[in-house]
């Protein structure tokens, strides 16, 4: 082994290490006790500094508090820490035509933005393959940072939350950079440290392009010194190489987001890897990922796969073979609306109303998982609240 490779190891082992203090010190203690035990213990884990200030369950607000405001804008962000989330996602980042890192979901804004009633821009709109699927919109590769900012985010799913379009146009697209100052601000007004949650999105395609994310993610977090072990800033990725890259370039705390178990990693598709996320979760693919990883963002089906008629099957082993290598795990993600929980769960056929997200959080939280990315940061902590006091 070289001395680079050396390096990395150790400066995997000192984040994994960290990490696992603070979440498996607290939450694989807390979630492996039964009753009392595990109420008092997690009432405690806050106490410390770093990582081990974020209690156990993290609530992690997904896209910021997307179930109230348009996802990835500051008013979904504020909103977020308003209602108490321990985490914000602030940032699927993709680059701009020049370099640039902004925040959407995906690179293509037509869903998220209103470009389409910009007759300026109707000769961007294209058709392209992104990730092996043919799509078409405008895509954020084709834009200057300028140009996106006179554009205004708009609901990504108005069907399921029509009150949400009472926002469309209020808020401009952010960039990570503007993130990155957000958090310092956020943090100094309510004396409290706040965390981030950044995503590379795409980074395969968008490498291919000549538009690297990761080396613009680790350039901006140096500059404001948000590059270290103990910085309130996790990343993650879809894509396991995008994670090992940022490893040789930052000490954030990584983990890596895992799909359906068919699925395949598009990094594994476009390098001819035969693996799926089914091999991931093997207990040798989650000592490899260990190796470079802190955590992992399994989908929840991945914890408990659901039955044909969509309700919840016998939990998996996830939780504790990922917990045997140091692994902790955020899975994604809880959503109020009915469509969007276990069937057992739903209460009417309306798309847009509530069902008992409260029942879905606390099965969840029964299989052990340290965290759980949501929509409605207030319900989850609802729920963590009922959980650790039940």
């Amino acid at each position: 082994m070289g001395s680079q490779d050396s390096h990395e190891q150790a400066r995997g082992t000192g984040r994994r290490a960290l990490l696992g203090a603070a979440m498996l010190g607290a939450g694989g203690a807390v979630l492996g006790l039964p009753g009392a035990a595990r109420a008092t213990e997690a009432r405690t884990a806050g106490h410390g500094g770093g990582l081990k200030s974020l209690p156990v369950p993290t609530i992690i607000g997904h896209r910021g508090a997307s179930g109230y405001r348009p996802e990835h804008t500051f008013g979904s962000y504020n909103l977020a820490l308003d209602l108490g989330a321990d985490i914000v996602e602030a940032g699927d980042l993709v680059p701009t035509k020049d370099g640039h890192l902004v925040c959407r979901h995906e690179p293509e804004i037509g869903g998220t933005t209103d470009v389409a009633s910009h007759p300026e821009f109707a000769g961007r709109r294209t058709t392209k393959v992104l990730d092996g699927v043919s799509t078409t919109g405008w895509f954020t590769e084709d834009f200057t940072l300028a140009e996106l900012k006179t554009l205004r985010a708009t609901e990504r799913i108005p069907a399921n939350r029509p009150h949400n379009t009472l926002y469309n146009g209020r808020w401009e697209i952010p960039t990570f950079e503007e993130v990155l100052k957000w958090q310092d601000e956020q943090t100094r007004k309510r004396g409290k440290q706040v965390w981030i949650y950044p995503e590379t999105k795409h980074p395969t395609y968008f490498r291919k392009l000549g538009l690297g994310v990761e080396e613009r993610v680790a350039k901006l977090l140096r500059k404001y010194g948000k590059d270290k072990r103990t910085s309130p800033v996790i990343l993650q990725s879809f894509e396991p190489t995008s994670m090992q890259r940022l490893n040789k370039l930052v000490d954030n705390p990584l983990a890596v987001l895992l799909s359906t178990a068919d699925s395949r990693p598009w990094d594994f598709v476009e390098s001819g890897d035969p693996r799926t996320v089914a091999d991931l979760v093997s207990p040798a693919g989650l000592r490899e990922i260990a190796g470079y990883a802190q955590g992992i963002g399994p989908t929840l089906d991945l914890i408990i796969p659901r039955k044909a008629d969509g309700s919840l099957g016998t939990p998996s082993t996830l939780v504790a073979d990922a917990h045997k290598v140091g692994l902790i795990l955020h899975p994604y993600t809880m959503r109020n609306e009915n469509p969007f929980l276990p069937a057992e769960f739903r209460k009417g056929t309306d798309a847009d109303a509530y069902g008992d997200s409260f029942g879905a959080f606390k099965a969840y939280f029964a299989t052990g998982i340290d965290g759980v990315f949501t929509d409605n940061a207030d319900t989850g902590l609802l729920a963590r609240e009922d959980f650790v006091n039940g």
